[in-house]
């Protein structure tokens, strides 16, 4: 039996009379996970839990089958943690400080050296690798985090908000990098963040938690999966758009226009057969109110619908 990324029993942790974490249970797969949840869901305090920064009120959690109590310094030199916070001094360069950062994790001077030429590569900072840090964007910052969780060849990234502010070019950029890291490197990563889109781009599995605890823990795929309603898109005028409306609800199908695109409910339990006959019913409204169609599909559930639900 294949030993899980991570594995939490029963895991709880209280600050006075705050519980933070509430008896969480779940197990976390190799590959790009996300962890998702509002301010306060308890997040960080998982985060600190597996890189023990903080020890369980009660329960257990396992990082790569170690022990986040008992054997810190063996998950530690396996895992890569990218703070949310800025935390780089402004007078060093990059290939000071990661550098550096490559030293405390072990590695010789030299290997150090050569590590970090690699790692500032891959995450595009090797022409301004001399610079002190101080004069970096906030992309070029986010950057540097990243390295410096590289460096030391982790198996487990934990990214704690990468893209934290990030304009949308630099978003992309960043979460483009985060998933060719998983890919040409081969390392699994956990990602913190409320941004739900982003997780959805480039996860493969989803760990929602609010107050404390597990609401859902399944592959992205299985989350987005298709509704029960259908997508129309319609070519024609505002008369057409009313026609096709009224003959699609006179068929006993509920409704919902937004200008060209139409939203059409199906049954709560729609069956192939009972499936053919809405795709009939909204083909013959379309040719009755003489509307082209541009496309017609079931639509995809969203991560932030989720996310929506079980607040």
């Amino acid at each position: 039996m294949t030993t899980p990324l991570i594995a939490a029993r029963a895991l709880s942790r209280r600050y006075g009379t705050v519980t933070a974490l509430d008896a969480l249970s779940v197990q976390v797969e190799p590959g790009i996970t996300g962890l998702v949840g509002a301010n306060g869901a308890g997040k960080s305090t998982f985060v600190k839990i597996l890189l023990g920064l903080v020890e369980p009120s009660d329960g257990e959690a396992d990082v790569m089958g170690h022990d986040v109590v008992r054997e810190r310094a063996a998950i530690r030199s396996l895992v890569g943690y990218m703070p949310e916070h800025d935390c780089l001094p402004p007078d060093l360069s990059a290939t000071e400080f990661v550098s550096f950062m490559a030293r405390c994790s072990g590695l010789p001077a030299i290997a150090a050296r050569e590590r970090t030429a690699e790692v500032l590569r891959h995450v595009g900072l090797f022409e301004e690798r001399y610079r002190p840090m101080g004069g970096y964007s906030t992309g070029m910052a986010q950057r540097v985090k990243l390295a410096q969780a590289l460096v030391h060849d982790p198996r487990l990234l934990i990214l704690d908000e990468p893209t934290n502010g990030l304009d949308p070019d630099g978003r992309d950029e960043m979460l483009a990098l985060v998933s060719r890291t998983g890919r040409e490197f081969g390392i699994s990563v956990l990602v913190s963040s409320h941004l739900l889109g982003e997780l959805e781009r480039i996860c493969e599995r989803i760990v929602l938690i609010e107050q404390g605890r597990l609401l859902r823990a399944a592959p992205v795929g299985s989350l987005t999966s298709e509704t029960g309603t259908l997508v129309v898109e319609l070519d024609g005028d505002d008369v057409a758009v009313a026609t096709f409306v009224a003959e699609v609800a006179a068929a006993g199908l509920a409704v919902h226009p937004e200008r060209q695109r139409v939203l059409v409910e199906l049954p709560v339990s729609t069956n192939a057969e009972q499936l053919q006959q809405a795709y009939d019913v909204v083909r013959d409204a379309a040719l009755t109110a003489n509307a082209g169609m541009l496309r017609l599909e079931r639509r995809r559930g969203h991560l932030q619908d989720l996310f929506a639900g079980a607040a």
